[in-house]
């Protein structure tokens, strides 16, 4: 594991290969290690792919206080792929949170991506749409809990943390396994801060106030058409797969979706040799 310092923030990351580089991006409840799968496979293809663990996940450090809405997101990552790859632009795949701050990323900074996959999450205009409609509040329920103070923080951490291996079977397809990669996950979240911090993430989404005022201006950028070339991956078995049936109309240019059949929100995980070839597709 390596350090790379950006914006303020000690990113701990994976890294292999060399050549082009890939940043792949993580979500809830999850940890760097989500790649494991994608990593060596397209690192053999000639890319230099990186996995940081993403602010407030040990063992990457910040400073404190600091900013979990999602400009502030935009703006560490933003700063982590300048200092990466300075010279030339790079290729990025996000999964959930990763895809969440993708989106929003590729409006913003058009310029740092050459071309991006993103898994699992909708565009946040049908996002937010979402929110309004009774099957996918039942679906994202986890994003009104985690607005409650404490109790989501005991709740998680109650018998050996069922919560996240309630969380794992709900999102992926029946009888799927990852006992290894789970537990790394609820190791992750037991370091001190983390599950605080990654539940700031779910807290930040509806706030008014707390913002850093400095981010204004990235705020409007990340409303912007996406111009980057952009794939969108569901897998068949997540009820958010019709949430993405029809965004192209966000995208300014090539946009594809993409079903990954005998899979859920996991679909990297669930589908991992399927996910890393329509990634190197798409990437070619």
């Amino acid at each position: 594991m390596k350090h790379i310092t950006a914006n303020g923030i000690d990113f701990a990351i994976l890294e292999e290969g060399a050549g082009p580089l890939i940043l792949f991006l993580h979500g809830f409840p999850d940890n760097a290690h989500s790649w494991s799968y994608q990593l060596p496979t397209l690192a053999k293809q000639g890319y230099r792919c990186v996995a940081p663990f993403l602010k407030g996940y040990a063992p990457t450090t910040h400073p404190q206080p600091t900013h979990f809405d999602k400009a502030a997101l935009v703006a560490d990552i933003a700063a982590l792929v300048r200092k990466l790859s300075p010279d030339q632009p790079c290729y990025l795949v996000g999964q959930d949170w990763g895809a969440i701050i993708g989106y929003s990323l590729l409006a913003a900074y058009p310029e740092l991506f050459i071309r991006a996959v993103l898994m699992a999450v909708p565009h946040p205009t049908e996002t937010a749409k979402s929110m309004l409609i009774p099957k996918h509040i039942h679906r994202s329920f986890h994003w009104w809990f985690f607005q409650l103070n404490e109790l989501p923080e005991k709740a998680l951490m109650e018998n050996d943390m069922a919560f996240i291996d309630y969380l794992w079977t709900y999102w992926t397809t029946e009888g799927f396994e990852d006992a290894k990669h789970i537990q790394s996950v609820k190791d992750t979240l037991r370091q001190p801060g983390v599950l605080s911090a990654s539940l700031a993430y779910y807290r930040a989404m509806f706030a008014k106030t707390g913002l850093d005022p400095q981010l204004d201006g990235l705020r409007q950028l990340m409303n912007r058409p996406i111009k980057v070339p952009t794939l969108a991956l569901c897998g068949a078995d997540d009820l958010r797969a019709e949430l993405m049936q029809d965004q192209s109309q966000y995208f300014e240019n090539e946009y594809d979706f993409q079903l990954v059949e005998k899979s859920g929100h996991f679909l990297h995980r669930e589908q991992p040799a399927i996910v890393s070839q329509k990634i190197i597709e798409w990437f070619q």
